[in-house]
């Protein structure tokens, strides 16, 4: 499974190598690479419930974790939807995008390999490494238009919501790791989410905590109130990059993550009350506000939170019914929300616009596409005899078992879908079948290549609602079992008899298309009103906290810019040692201070280097001139380095001495062409500066003398000792502790100092260029 993961990442690295030779006709190659991938999880199914593939890699073994992936139901459903949607989008993409393909392969690409290592990791670090790497790659994509503010900005937030929620996930694996470890599991299985499943880690402390923060995380991918507003801003992207991550892939990643973990936390009543009052509060949420826009991928954006606020509500009721209709929903949604997005792009490629509004007419000149259209936006809508039909059916079963609690949850899904039904006809008929607008007069099809994918995603919702048993026995009980924790067999109907609840629901069914359909005779009116409604809300709603919040820190960042980094050097010294004192001060006062142990008489020498040391201190304050302050400061630093070669540290005086020597010289080249002092401060600055030095060396002092009187045990230094001749082949400690056993280190440290050599030589061929321009002249 690891190459499952590797070859689109390593792919998206090829890619500017591949369009170079192949040009436009990449976009084929990386279609067959991942539906590869399809096909070959095809193969593989793991068809019935509990059936599964592992793979562990090890990785990081001294931390327990390893490269563990797993595939059962869940994890393959998923895979043929990221892959085989994503192979359909990356052909459309072919012709859609008129320039920067080559960028938009590579990060599709990165982002398809990222999602894959979510769906199949089985370890909760290396599912939260590919979890940042899809809010990473999703930032870059969202932001694909950056010469574009709005793109920027867009990309910005959401990042900043998807990468805060992350930081919640990471605390929530590390809590609910450590409660397992403390439960009995050992740190090889602890990260394991198949182990961590029939573990005891319920009963641990930790494990609410934990559950609430993974929620957290999880629910702000998938854009739940008050966190959704990310999603819709994210419209900015191109249309394939909608198409991909708002319908199979990104935003399903938190759907996943809760479907995933509900057979560890679906016995938590939090976890219920949480799921469900968010999922059906968003559902309804978006499904109102997609009734205001006009801009068919804004009303395809908010719909999709709807819908995915209904998958929340039905993985936190945990019924069978309500699973099988999450299972259901998921899949419906993904094929028929990807098709409609493309076919939004498709309508805008040919058009110039996506306001249903100002379309019309196009059923003519675009047969195929308006036939996908009509399919797709059917299926959302829950029309017979789709496979939305089937997911809305399970829907209003799984809540009419479920006594109060269902009437109200019924309540609010019939008020969502009604909306939901009147904008899948406005995206259905306005486009293709209204008075035909400016905008439609030279309207033709578009190209092949961007046909295929919405009729085959629209085609397959016809089919598999037809022919149901395709899907259920297949997969559909398998991913059930693997999100219920139990087995759970799929019997998809499209009719199901005469018995009480398959006819109620059937009515309910009826009812609301016919109530979505009354909306949408009525629509043009009414989306004024809700657009005027919307607009009220947004300023107080959860996207203008968002702006006061990033604002405030933006503010603040500013403010305490401006006040710790004033241009002046001795300002900013001032700060910085300010700072030091005060976070160094009270540390070393709270523990109390040393007793000065003046038992030993100090050598003769010593004495005489220490007074000529503070001599020259001294001395270099006084100076009115700056380069004999640094001579002065010069010999302060070479009766340091004979203070080392005292006790018999060789290696430390030759460094400081070379230290000394570097900065000397290149203080006196850059002070060499300042101006002379004209005069000393004011006499009030330099007593500041007397008593902040006099503060920050006397903090120093404790702390070094603090430092001398611990005494550590010796069993590192014998043992660095004791290899260092057979292993290092060296008997100074020091520097085979440098140059071997901390040789990576070293070689950091000297790849800093390389890069600020060449930046100084850099800067002084900058300057050798501007006298021989300045000289010409």
């Amino acid at each position: 499974m690891l190459w499952m993961i590797l070859i689109p990442i390593i792919a998206a690295g090829l890619v500017p190598w591949l369009c170079r030779m192949f040009g436009r006709s990449t976009v084929w190659i990386a279609a067959l690479l991942s539906g590869g991938i399809a096909i070959h999880t095809t193969m593989r199914l793991p068809i019935e419930p509990g059936d599964a593939w592992s793979e562990t890699r090890p990785w990081v073994p001294s931390l327990g974790i390893d490269l563990a992936f797993r595939m059962d139901g869940l994890s393959a459903v998923f895979v043929l939807l990221i892959s085989g949607i994503g192979a359909l989008i990356l052909i459309y993409a072919g012709s859609y995008m008129k320039t920067g393909l080559v960028r938009l392969l590579g990060l599709m690409l990165l982002f398809m390999g990222a999602m894959l290592g979510i769906v199949l990791s089985d370890d909760l670090f290396v599912l939260f490494i590919f979890w940042e790497l899809t809010s990473v790659a999703s930032f870059l994509l969202i932001g694909f238009k950056h010469d574009q503010e709005n793109a920027r900005a867009s990309a910005r937030q959401a990042l900043l919501v998807t990468g805060a929620g992350g930081l919640a996930l990471l605390a929530g694996i590390i809590l609910l790791t450590n409660a397992a470890l403390q439960s009995g599991l050992s740190i090889g299985t602890a990260s394991k989410i198949s182990a961590l499943i029939g573990s005891d880690v319920s009963t641990h402390s930790l494990f609410l905590p934990a559950m609430i923060l993974i929620m957290i995380g999880a629910l702000s991918k998938s854009a739940q109130v008050p966190l959704h507003f990310w999603l819709p801003d994210a419209m900015t992207a191109p249309t394939p990059v909608s198409a991909y991550l708002h319908s199979a892939t990104m935003v399903k990643a938190g759907v996943y993550l809760l479907a995933r973990l509900n057979p560890l936390f679906g016995h938590s009543a939090t976890w219920h009350v949480v799921l469900v009052s968010t999922g059906a509060f968003t559902m309804l949420i978006g499904a109102l506000i997609a009734a205001g826009q006009t801009d068919m991928k804004r009303i395809l954006a908010y719909t999709t939170v709807s819908v995915l606020g209904t998958l929340t509500m039905l993985i936190g009721i945990g019924t069978d019914l309500a699973i099988k209709a999450a299972v259901v929903y998921l899949t419906a949604h993904a094929c028929y929300k990807a098709a409609l997005f493309m076919i939004a792009g498709s309508i805008e490629y040919i058009t110039g616009t996506r306001d249903i509004q100002e379309l019309g007419g196009l059923s003519g000149a675009m047969p195929i596409s308006t036939l996908s259209g009509i399919l797709a936006a059917m299926s959302m809508a829950g029309a017979p005899p789709l496979f939305g039909f089937i997911g809305k059916e399970l829907l209003l079963k799984a809540k009419l078992n479920l006594n109060t609690l269902g009437i109200a949850l019924i309540c609010t899904a019939v008020v969502a879908n009604i909306f939901l039904i009147a904008m899948a006809l406005a995206v259905a008929a306005w486009p293709f079948f209204s008075q035909r607008k400016q905008s439609s007069r030279n309207a033709r099809e578009v190209h092949p290549p961007m046909l295929i994918g919405p009729f085959v995603l629209a085609v397959a919702g016809l089919f598999v609602g037809m022919i149901p048993d395709v899907f259920d026995r297949t997969l559909g009980s398998a991913m059930a079992s693997s999100i219920g924790g139990r087995t759970i067999l799929m019997d998809l109907e499209l009719w199901h008899g005469f018995s009480p609840v398959a006819l109620t629901a059937l009515g309910i069914s009826f009812v609301t298309l016919g109530c979505g359909f009354a909306l949408f005779l009525h629509l043009r009116y009414w989306l004024g009103v809700i657009n005027r409604i919307v607009g009220v809300a947004c300023v107080y709603g959860p996207a203008r906290v968002y702006e006061i919040i990033y604002t405030g820190i933006l503010t603040c960042a500013g403010k305490v810019t401006h006040i710790t980094q004033s241009k002046k050097l001795s300002q900013d010294l001032r700060t910085i040692l300010v700072f030091f004192i005060a976070i160094s001060a009270y540390p070393l006062i709270r523990t109390g201070l040393p007793d000065l142990d003046v038992s030993n008489d100090m050598p003769f020498t010593e004495v005489v280097i220490g007074l000529v040391l503070l001599a020259g201190a001294v001395a270099a304050v006084h100076s009115r001139s700056r380069l004999s302050a640094i001579a002065l400061l010069g010999v302060s630093g070479v009766l340091i380095a004979v203070l080392f070669g005292q006790f018999s540290a060789a290696d430390l005086a030759i460094t400081q001495i070379m230290v000394e020597a570097l900065t000397v010289v290149l203080l006196v080249l850059a002070f060499y062409r300042l101006p002379k002092f004209a005069a000393f401060r004011e006499r009030s600055v330099r007593w500041l500066d007397a008593i902040i030095a006099l503060a920050a060396g006397a903090v120093m002092a404790t702390m070094l003398y603090q430092s001398s009187l611990v005494r550590l045990p010796a069993s590192v230094s014998e043992k660095m000792a004791s290899l260092a001749r057979p292993e290092a082949y060296g008997r100074n400690v020091v520097n085979v502790i440098l140059v071997d056993f901390r040789a990576l280190d070293t070689l950091g440290e000297l790849t800093v100092v390389a890069s600020a050599g060449l930046g100084v030589f850099a800067l002084i061929r900058m300057g050798r260029s501007a006298l021989v321009k300045g000289g010409e002249a």
